[in-house]
């Protein structure tokens, strides 16, 4: 099954809850959330109060994208403002392996990031542990950069290195730079959950996500 998560890194923030609910009535299947330290990023985006506030106007899961440092600090409190899907970078943790069973712990499903540099193997020991694998095909920290091209191999080496550790492949999650024009070859690729900013929020919403839902349509067949 293929989803749609926007990311309201390119909202309106002046309008954000009118935005996710329009995100919502057209279709989205989660709203995914980038939170940035100014550390293991360049820049600094929002926290725990924003996802408290938002998490009131809108039944949507909230997929949150922790790029931090050392990110086990956090978990719980990501879990107590209403994150259901917690992703962090395999780059950002010491020990991978706790952080990933922390997340569990706390009752939240469970993602892994790599960034475009990073190479797939790091995941060998934890793939069968998390629901997720999320494909950076930017580097993260800005949003609107184009999607890099050579990425298209990545999803399916997901897939090859979950076959060999015998285990069920996670879903694999793509983030950056993702248009109308080149989400065709990224599902072809193997990915089944496209995270899209600028390309959701930019213009006609509702017409947008019809879009992507449309370009879901025509992988399935």
């Amino acid at each position: 099954m293929y989803q749609l998560s926007p990311s309201i890194l390119a909202a309106d923030f002046a309008v954000l809850s009118e935005q996710l609910f329009a995100v919502e009535e057209a279709g989205a299947d989660m709203v995914h959330i980038d939170v940035m330290d100014g550390q293991f990023v360049p820049r600094i985006s929002y926290g725990m109060p924003v996802i408290e506030s938002i998490r009131r106007v809108t039944k949507l899961p909230f997929d949150v994208h922790l790029m931090v440092a050392e990110p086990y600090r956090f978990i719980e409190d990501f879990k107590d403002c209403g994150a259901d899907l917690l992703t962090v970078h395999a780059e950002a943790c010491t020990h991978l392996h706790s952080t990933v069973t922390k997340i569990r712990q706390c009752g939240m499903k469970v993602g892994v990031a790599i960034n475009p540099a990073t190479p797939v193997e790091v995941l060998r020991h934890i793939i069968g542990e998390v629901d997720m694998v999320l494909v950076m095909t930017v580097n993260p920290g800005f949003g609107g950069q184009k999607f890099i091209p050579n990425m298209l191999k990545k999803p399916g080496m997901v897939k090859q290195l979950a076959a060999d550790e015998g285990v069920a492949c996670p879903d694999i999650q793509v983030d950056g730079g993702i248009t109308l024009f080149n989400v065709g070859e990224i599902l072809k690729a193997g990915a089944n959950n496209i995270v899209a900013g600028t390309s959701v929020f930019s213009g006609d919403i509702k017409a947008n996500i019809a879009g992507f839902k449309e370009a879901f349509e025509n992988a399935a067949k």
